[in-house]
């Protein structure tokens, strides 16, 4: 088994980055360095000064927002939050908590809790964005504010009886979509590993076992592809789907070993590049200035290597048991 050392092509790329949201968790993730290392602590102080994490705040108001809706794509306190949280802002961040804010509120208000519709015993409901705020909020540290409760509470409760969530409000509507569940279980997870709570953690496992039934990119029934872009790699991912994500998501569940997650393992590191790296396949995003809704404030690479990419694809082979 190949063991991952600062020799390593990759390790040395993703090293050199100038992003400390990169070289951190390259450290303490992938190289296993001690956290209370002096390298490692001057390497995480810089995360909220970092290029990418600096672009997300910038534009921020005094309401915590920046000036547009929270889930306008992609420039609301929503998305540039879960970007945030991933590149590993610290708990309790001020700027963060104020942004949580305005989604908390957005989340648990009467006009947008009136909109969630439940047709034939099945609440249909975009549960990505729940999903997502309550992964964002337990990683920020907001675990105690009776709001996040209800979040977890509110996706328990909707979950669907595969393991899933759907916003599809036709009657024939029954199984749960991959795009609406994803960020739950991440939510979810990340919410029982903030406060212990259980019925959050078994809600997450319900889900894991609802994509390893599809082997996370096959049909049940006929085992055929469901779609050929869940195989490509991207990021951001936003509300969509890829194996990688998934696999992300599922590995702190310690769903990995699973037989059926072995094919999207394979299929994931199948992609590494000669130089140790893995590239962009796919994206939902385009540069500030185009005149499109969805344009980003970061730029999270567009072609070739990926840092991002890279670093989760070697992530997920290291919980796999695939490197060491």
């Amino acid at each position: 088994m190949r063991r991952l050392d600062r020799t390593d092509p990759a390790i040395r790329w993703l090293l050199k980055s100038r992003d400390p949201s990169v070289r951190y968790p390259t450290l303490v993730d992938l190289l296993g360095e001690p956290i209370d290392s002096h390298e490692v602590i001057t390497v995480r102080e810089a995360i909220p000064t970092g290029r990418r994490v600096r672009a997300l705040l910038r534009g921020q108001q005094r309401d915590g927002g920046f000036g547009v809706h929270p889930y306008k794509k992609w420039t609301g306190a929503h998305w540039r939050l879960v970007s945030m949280v991933e590149l590993g802002i610290p708990k309790g961040h001020r700027r963060a908590t104020a942004a949580a804010e305005q989604v908390l509120e957005w989340l648990t208000s009467e006009h947008h809790l009136k909109g969630i519709k439940t047709v034939n015993g099945l609440v249909r409901r975009c549960a990505s964005q729940e999903g997502n705020a309550l992964g964002v909020c337990s990683r920020l540290g907001l675990i105690g504010d009776p709001r996040v409760t209800q979040l977890a509470e509110s996706l328990i409760a909707w979950q669907w009886p595969d393991g899933g969530w759907n916003c599809d409000r036709r009657e024939v509507a029954h199984h749960s979509s991959f795009y609406e569940s994803l960020a739950p279980m991440w939510g979810l997870n990340q919410y029982h590993l903030a406060s212990g709570d259980r019925r959050s953690l078994k809600a997450a496992r319900r889900t894991a076992e609802f994509f390893l039934k599809h082997r996370l990119f096959r049909s049940e029934r006929t085992g055929r592809v469901i779609d050929d872009e869940w195989l490509k790699l991207h990021y951001p991912l936003y509300w969509h789907y890829d194996v990688l994500q998934a696999l992300r998501i599922m590995a702190p569940l310690d769903k990995l070993s699973d037989l059926r997650a072995q094919e999207a393992l394979d299929v994931v590191e199948s992609k590494q590049q000669p130089d140790g790296t893995w590239h962009v396949e796919g994206r939902y995003w385009l540069p500030l200035g185009r005149r499109d809704s969805y344009a980003e404030v970061v730029d999270w690479g567009r072609r070739g290597p990926n840092e991002m990419i890279t670093l989760n694809a070697l992530r997920v082979l290291k919980a796999a048991h695939r490197i060491r």
